[in-house]
């Protein structure tokens, strides 16, 4: 009789805890996947941030060989801490929109900036935040809003990078004048 009293018991306290948010996924390209997948990782309401590829026309792509796609970062979210519109301001805040070739010091197609979104919600708030963004800069945003497109993750070495070689990050980091960088392009702004 306790058995049967006591699973009675747990199975109503398991009934009575809310159910595990759903979370959701972004995908957004700034350049060096390091770096996005870095700041993304220290959001809170991110779950995961994984570095990739997307936007490109081949299957399987590698470091080596990666024409045609640009490095990505599909992050996971919980929408009931942090939501959409949210990611994507934070996105903006973390780059340089207004440059066409890449970011920072990384040049070249693979480094140019999009969001990709999956619906016409998405679709919405990505162009309404470079909208205001155009606005705020007094300047030509260059960020393309682009249909969700396959990603594939990077290779290991690439995952949490900045994590696991934190002293090699933070050389490139500075090297390239990132920080520099995103303060003459977003003042007080940069990195929120």
């Amino acid at each position: 009789m306790r058995t049967l009293a006591l699973v009675t018991l747990l199975a109503a306290a398991a009934a009575a805890q809310p159910a595990a948010a759903a979370t959701k996924t972004a995908v957004f390209a700034g350049g060096c996947f390091w770096s996005v997948e870095k700041f993304f990782e220290a959001t809170p309401g991110v779950t995961a941030a994984v570095s990739g590829y997307a936007g490109g026309a081949s299957a399987n792509p590698t470091y080596e060989n990666h024409s045609g796609h640009l490095e990505a970062v599909r992050v996971t979210y919980d929408p009931d801490k942090i939501s959409y519109a949210q990611l994507v301001e934070r996105f903006y805040r973390n780059i340089d929109p207004t440059d066409p070739n890449g970011q920072i010091c990384d040049k070249g197609p693979s480094y140019r900036t999009a969001v990709f979104v999956s619906n016409a919600t998405e679709r919405q708030v990505a162009e309404a935040e470079k909208a205001r963004v155009e606005k705020l800069l007094g300047a030509r945003v260059t960020v393309t809003t682009r249909n969700a497109a396959p990603f594939w993750m990077a290779e290991g070495y690439h995952q949490d990078f900045a994590k696991k070689n934190p002293v090699q990050y933070e050389r490139y980091r500075i090297g390239c004048g990132r920080d520099r960088t995103l303060k003459v392009v977003w003042g007080g702004l940069a990195g929120r």
